[in-house]
């Protein structure tokens, strides 16, 4: 496994057996042993993990907590007798406390937690695989959070005997970040894991699970060499020479830009499943989930297919989170309380940054084509122009309210905001062209990233939270302060249009509009089904929202004919008042609409959608940076 920075030598305070005996159930047994630091001691869970901006309540997924004590404190009679399993009392959704513990006294704790997300968040078990995010599966003691953690996982023989090795190159082996060492005996297999503390510990996801592997290393500056090891479980056929090839021109591209690392090792971790897609980043290791067709084919061509491209650019993104968001971070992040938000403006920064620079990086380190990167920048900038909530929210109040928005959308989100990420990644690109232009090619944003960096690497834990006012202290370092204050003022606290189209035509890109299905009748859009065309999403101020239509809404009839996407989009040329059937929930209810409005509304908005070509020069200071000449 690969080492972290943990001393193996290094005697744990607290110590957490995970026994999978029960892993047809989805179900882990955890016993959690310590001596009390204080009478009547708490137990917590994360509510949050880093990362991933939503309440996500992991306690609700332990059935009950039970505990007893080891020694008896002889001087308080009032205490229970050795080994006697008590019932833990709950004081709120994810604290427990165990009242009849003294100062001083030795206690296991025993509880089940129940694991079957299979996102990067929580925790899976099953016949096939077991992960697990320590946040979703070790209770923290109150108060002793600092001291040393270790880990044991016990895998049953039986769950080793049911993997299928039948793949080339397949084992039963642990992935995780942290360092391992081997148990085995004859009822079960197992690892133990330490940790310097709680909050490391918690950094760290696992799998185990029928993995195939690689290994690569790439140098820094120093020409010291740092080992990467890569992980993928589940059903699959990739290509993993050819991934491997590709894996490490990109994390050497991000090693020449930012010259060194803040890991000695790097773990990528990956699931592949049906149509699945996510990742989380952690400080030395990445949990990553793709549809197992965006892996690399065994014919997977030169240019990378596009589905592969989207694996390529998850991995990017949550590789460059290991020094932009785990290293230099929001400042409400450097001492975050996992048990309540921690709210910033400046996810458009962390996000936003990263989701602009990770495809960019495809194209710098030659994986892909500039003609290829320019589709996946297209993609981003139709999205923005689609999603007509970017008039009415900032990409700081995006940030701000991602607790209760970004994870929760709903079928009024793209009419009332916008992404961080998406509009973050395109605030990035033109914050990326400005300082090019008013620092007559000298700057980019990559310096500013550096900045950063490097200032995160004179602190003594070598890592900063940053606010918005360092954020323009820092970048008034490569454009005048008054320049980046308009900016600031106009596209992150504002929600001024973009200035996307002037930026890219001056850096030698050519933009044109595509016509072809561009349009969205009565300003809807719909899905065929059994029982009518089934509306996903009604714009403001269309046609459709006047008449009283309404996402859910099923529409089964326009002008008495049956509808379908062909009748609709005929029937949206017409400049006469039609009937609509539809049925909300089940009450079928009729309305009129009226194509040819007062107000001048267009009955079939554009969705705005735009390609991107290289003109015959002017792009070469823009997609070629100085790391790669």
């Amino acid at each position: 496994m690969t080492k972290s920075k943990t001393n193996d030598a290094m005697t744990a305070d607290i110590d957490y057996i995970l026994d999978f005996s029960r892993f047809n159930e989805h179900l882990v047994d955890i016993t959690l042993s310590f001596t009390a630091n204080t009478s009547s001691p708490r137990l917590w869970l994360p509510a949050w993990i880093p990362g991933s901006y939503l309440m996500r309540e992991f306690a609700r997924h332990i059935t009950a907590v039970y505990y007893q004590l080891e020694d008896k404190n002889t001087d308080d009679e009032s205490t229970v007798d050795d080994g006697v399993l008590q019932r833990a009392i709950k004081v709120n959704k994810n604290t427990w406390e165990l009242p009849q513990a003294a100062a001083g006294q030795t206690l296991k704790v025993h509880y089940e937690v129940y694991c079957y997300d299979l996102s990067v968040r929580t925790a899976y078990v099953d016949q096939t695989r077991l992960y697990g995010n320590f946040t979703s599966l070790a209770l923290a003691v109150e108060g002793q959070e600092e001291q040393p953690v270790q880990v044991s996982l016990l895998v049953p023989t039986a769950f080793v005997a049911a993997q299928d090795l039948s793949t080339k190159g397949s084992e039963v082996v642990l992935a995780c970040g942290l360092a391992a060492t081997h148990l085995q005996s004859e009822e079960q297999h197992g690892y133990q894991l330490q940790a310097e503390s709680y909050h490391e510990l918690i950094d760290h996801p696992f799998e185990i699970a029928a993995q195939q592997s690689f290994d690569f290393i790439i140098q820094d500056k120093a020409h010291q060499t740092l080992s990467h090891r890569f992980f993928i479980s589940g059903k699959h056929n990739a290509n993993m020479g050819r991934l491997q090839q590709d894996i490490t021109q990109i994390c050497q591209t991000y090693l020449n830009w930012l010259e060194d690392a803040p890991f000695a090792d790097y773990t990528f971790m990956t699931y592949a499943s049906g149509n699945d897609y996510g990742g989380l980043e952690h400080i030395n290791s990445t949990s990553l989930i793709t549809p197992r067709n965006d892996l690399p084919s065994h014919d997977e061509p030169q240019i990378p297919s596009s589905d592969y491209q989207r694996y390529l650019g998850l991995c990017s993104h949550e590789y460059f989170h290991a020094w932009w968001v785990k290293t230099v971070r929001p400042d409400v992040m450097m001492a975050v309380d996992l048990r309540k938000e921690a709210f910033t403006p400046l996810l458009w920064v962390f996000e936003g940054f990263t989701s602009y620079i990770d495809d960019f990086m495809l194209q710098a380190s030659g994986v892909i084509d500039q003609a290829s990167y320019l589709k996946l920048l297209a993609a981003q900038i139709n999205r923005y122009h689609q999603t007509d909530g970017r008039a009415h929210q900032s990409v700081a109040e995006s940030s701000f309210d991602a607790w209760i928005k970004l994870y929760r959308s709903d079928e009024n989100t793209g009419n009332a905001g916008i992404s961080y990420y998406n509009k973050g990644a395109l605030v990035a690109l033109c914050l990326d062209l400005t300082l090019l232009q008013k620092s007559d090619g000298r700057y980019r944003l990559f310096d500013v990233v550096k900045a950063f960096y490097e200032q995160a690497k004179q602190n003594d834990k070598r890592r900063i939270g940053i606010s918005s006012a360092d954020m323009g202290s820092v970048i008034s370092q490569f454009m005048p302060p008054a320049e980046w204050a308009e900016f600031e003022r106009c596209y992150v606290n504002g929600v001024d249009v973009l200035p996307i189209d002037q930026l890219l035509e001056a850096n030698g890109i050519a933009i044109h509009s595509d016509k072809k299905d561009s349009t969205l009748p009565w300003g809807i859009s719909v899905q065929e089904t059994p029982a009518g065309l089934r509306v996903n999403k009604v714009l403001r101020d269309s046609v459709a929202s006047a008449a009283g239509l309404s996402a859910k809404d099923v529409i089964v009839a326009i002008d008495g004919i049956k509808a379908d996407k062909k009748q609709l989009q005929n029937a949206a040329k017409s400049d006469r008042a039609m009937s609509c059937h539809a049925f909300r929930r089940d009450e079928l209810m009729m309305f009129e609409i009226h194509t040819s409005t007062a107000s001048g509304v267009s009955a079939n908005p554009s969705l705005n959608k735009i390609s991107l070509a290289l003109k015959e020069s002017g792009f070469e200071d823009w997609l070629t940076v100085d790391f790669t000449r």
